[in-house]
């Protein structure tokens, strides 16, 4: 629907760009961290390892203009935290046929929150255990959050988005 003098957006039209800019956020930011999992494979000091997964959050342009978040990852908990109690209770009532993606995506939600947080925690671990086998486990868990992440956001896009553009009112 075009904009103009006397008309509106749909509701389901605004979450879609919504949606979108966010999920370009994110792709931007995994593009980061898939840049410094290559540094970590040349031997990056561990603080400048540490200090740029938590620079994220200063950064991310939703971290300043929308949900004041203390880490990229927190980032990432918010925004699939809010889709899980908003977005796709409403998607199941308004599209049922949608019941068995939008239980993926949940699922996602959850191996992706269990992954970001082993990031932190592995780039927390590698500033006093600079190891071998500390640096190889935090470039596999990037690799992972990239891959599962980039998928979800993909699959998120393809299967909801047709019935969000639907939306006139948010489905009771």
């Amino acid at each position: 629907m075009k904009r103009g003098r006397g008309t509106r957006e749909a509701p389901g039209e605004h979450l879609v760009k919504e949606l979108k800019w966010i999920h370009g956020v994110l792709r931007r930011d995994l593009n980061q961290l898939r840049q410094l999992a290559d540094e970590i494979q040349r031997g990056s000091a561990p603080e400048r390892v540490r200090s740029t997964v938590h620079s994220l959050q200063t950064r991310s342009p939703l971290w300043q203009l929308r949900t004041n978040c203390l880490t990229w990852c927190r980032l990432v908990h918010s925004h699939h935290g809010n889709e899980d109690v908003r977005l796709f209770p409403a998607l199941r009532r308004a599209n049922p046929a949608l019941i068995p993606a939008v239980n993926r995506l949940q699922a996602d939600h959850r191996r992706i929150s269990d992954l970001l947080d082993q990031v932190t925690s592995l780039a927390d671990l590698l500033s006093g255990d600079d190891r071998p086998e500390t640096r190889k486990r935090l470039l596999l868990t990037l690799a992972e959050v990239r891959t599962v992440l980039l998928a979800h956001l993909d699959l998120e896009e393809a299967t909801i988005t047709p019935t969000l553009r639907r939306w006139r009112d948010w489905p009771r």
